[in-house]
């Protein structure tokens, strides 16, 4: 299991370790990801996604997942977010055309 966030595509970063002899020795930055149930109002189902913290927080703030996957670019989403954010807006269109 790679460790990408599925919505916003965070990834490790590669840094030091600095000792107090000033000594550099690499290490790896890795993000805190967190597997997760989130409901999507639009499609009315759940959907597990391996997410970090900090996604999390901006889904939150943003108003739930269709909130989120309608701004997120789609460079960073995974290809299943990617798949949920396409179905979320098929089922948007199809409810506008039955309003209208």
């Amino acid at each position: 299991m790679s460790r990408v966030c599925e919505l916003t595509g965070k990834g490790p970063m590669v840094g030091n370790n600095v000792s107090h002899a000033n000594n550099k020795t690499k290490r790896r930055f890795l993000p805190n990801l967190n597997d997760t149930t989130l409901q999507s109002e639009a499609l009315g189902r759940a959907f597990r996604l391996r997410i970090s913290a900090a996604a999390l927080r901006t889904v939150d703030h943003r108003g739930g997942l269709d909130a989120f996957l309608a701004k997120a670019k789609d460079s960073d989403l995974s290809a299943r977010a990617l798949k949920i954010k396409r179905d979320i807006e098929k089922s948007t269109d199809t409810a506008a055309a039955l309003e209208a």
